[in-house]
């Protein structure tokens, strides 16, 4: 794998700033140098091309060889442009597409004006809300973005499978958390995340019976560990760590998966 969630590298780092090395619009964070409107698009094309020069072989560029017509009418100039030879370098670059789902969102409509800085998602055009009517789209985990909504990930693979001809995919990263400072015996007894990882993995059969050409999984995580933004204050792992000694405990979740291996190896 070339490059992990290459859009939040340049979402986050460039658009926003909540990750390193914090460059943005002074109007969209707390940045103190940074163009929001157009170092976002400088830095997916660079990895998009930094991929296809490491490997030789995201997703639109690497199938199709350009960005999707949409998005060059909406960002226009600022946007990047492939070289012919580029684009033969990008086009069929990969082997398989991972692909990271937690959660799901609403879409919707935020009827905004045209803004007076460029940024990234602002060209999107496009609002999420985690609740629709007031009833949320789902069960919340702990991080505040992150919801339980396993008819998300079907779609996903779905909408993969049917624009951009059916190719190799791998999960790469699912999973939810809990809260860091959740004592060691009420977060050994997880099964809230039992019954996400049920519903997903539900939703990826789904897919992988209906044609999707899915052929490996990885839950996130084997571990608690440091999430980058959250640091040790969300804990996504199937074994429990101690954070003051280190030791490790399987939680329910980690025994509920050992069962399921065991019980499909014996098919």
């Amino acid at each position: 794998m070339t490059f992990n969630e290459p859009r939040v590298t340049a979402a986050l780092g460039y658009d926003n700033g909540i990750f390193a090395p914090g460059r943005c619009s002074k109007t969209y964070g707390n940045c103190t140098v940074g163009n929001s409107g157009t170092e976002p698009y400088i830095v997916a094309h660079n990895l998009i091309l930094a991929h296809a020069t490491a490997v030789q072989r995201f997703l639109h560029p690497i199938v199709y060889g350009e960005y999707p017509k949409t998005m060059q009418e909406i960002v226009g100039e600022r946007l990047p442009k492939f070289t012919a030879e580029e684009k033969k370098m990008v086009k069929g670059s990969f082997d398989y597409i991972g692909i990271n789902q937690y959660t799901a969102y609403y879409m919707y409509n935020p009827h905004q004006k045209q803004p007076k800085v460029f940024g990234y998602q602002q060209d999107w055009n496009a609002g999420f809300a985690f609740a629709k009517n007031g009833v949320p789209i789902g069960p919340k985990a702990h991080s505040y973005w992150l919801y339980n909504v396993p008819w998300g990930l079907y779609k996903c693979l779905m909408y993969v499978k049917e624009r951009y001809g059916n190719p190799t995919v791998i999960l790469s990263e699912n999973g939810m958390d809990q809260p860091g400072n959740v004592t060691l015996p009420k977060g050994l007894h997880d099964t809230v995340r039992i019954n996400y990882y049920k519903g997903y993995l539900a939703q990826l059969k789904k897919a992988a019976d209906d044609g999707a050409n899915v052929i490996g999984y990885f839950a996130w995580s084997l571990l608690d560990n440091f999430e980058w933004l959250s640091g040790y204050t969300s804990r996504f792992g199937i074994v429990y760590v101690d954070y003051s000694n280190l030791k490790r405990y399987p939680k329910m979740s980690a025994y509920w998966f050992k069962k399921l291996l065991d019980r499909r190896s014996k098919h």
